[in-house]
């Protein structure tokens, strides 16, 4: 009798990837060790090349599922909202103190858009998806989706945002996170129009 319960084998593969997706978000592609990322998914070291071939095998997948993540929230919160409130919702949830405060929980490209570019071909690939992903996402939300320029404004729009966070993390002053964000929100709201 055929089954489509994941294997051992596979939940501990998948517990792996995401415990990787949340690390490389928090610390970076470079701060992934291999044997503090299987100690913390609750396996030994040795247990790694079970389930990779290499470190790039690994943080592929990673770069995947950090991406899928953060889409998958953000569809969330778009499933909820009202369809005339949807880029708004999008622009207040991405911009929020709490995506500033979690870059663990959200947006792989604010988290590590500056590190991929140093990344195997296999690792940029899964993240360049991920990012015409979310451009389309943004774009799904526009007035009058795919007129023509949407594509456009939804990439100006998702470059705002991404560069804002980016900014906004890195400064060591609130006031001016904060002043980031708003503007980058009004930026964005124009931007759609």
């Amino acid at each position: 009798m055929a089954t489509d319960s994941p294997t051992r084998k596979e939940e501990t593969h998948d517990r792996i990837v995401r415990t990787a997706a949340r690390a490389i978000r928090q610390h970076g592609y470079d701060g992934l060790g291999v044997a503090s990322l299987m100690k913390e998914a609750g396996l030994t070291h040795g247990g790694f090349y079970a389930h990779f071939g290499s470190k790039t095998d690994l943080l592929a997948e990673a770069a995947d599922r950090a991406g899928a993540e953060g889409i998958e929230g953000l569809g969330r919160l778009l499933a909820a909202a009202q369809p005339a409130a949807a880029l708004d919702t999008l622009i207040d949830a991405y911009l929020s103190d709490a995506h500033l405060a979690a870059p663990e929980q959200g947006c792989a490209i604010a988290a590590l858009g500056s590190e991929v570019p140093r990344q195997a071909e296999p690792v940029r690939r899964a993240a360049t998806q991920r990012m015409k992903e979310m451009a389309d996402l943004v774009e799904r939300q526009l007035p009058g989706w795919r007129r023509p320029g949407n594509d456009e404004r939804a990439l100006a729009i998702l470059s705002c945002l991404v560069g804002a966070m980016v900014i906004a993390r890195a400064s060591d002053d609130p006031a001016f996170s904060t002043a980031v964000r708003q503007a980058a929100g009004k930026l964005a709201r124009q931007a759609a129009l």
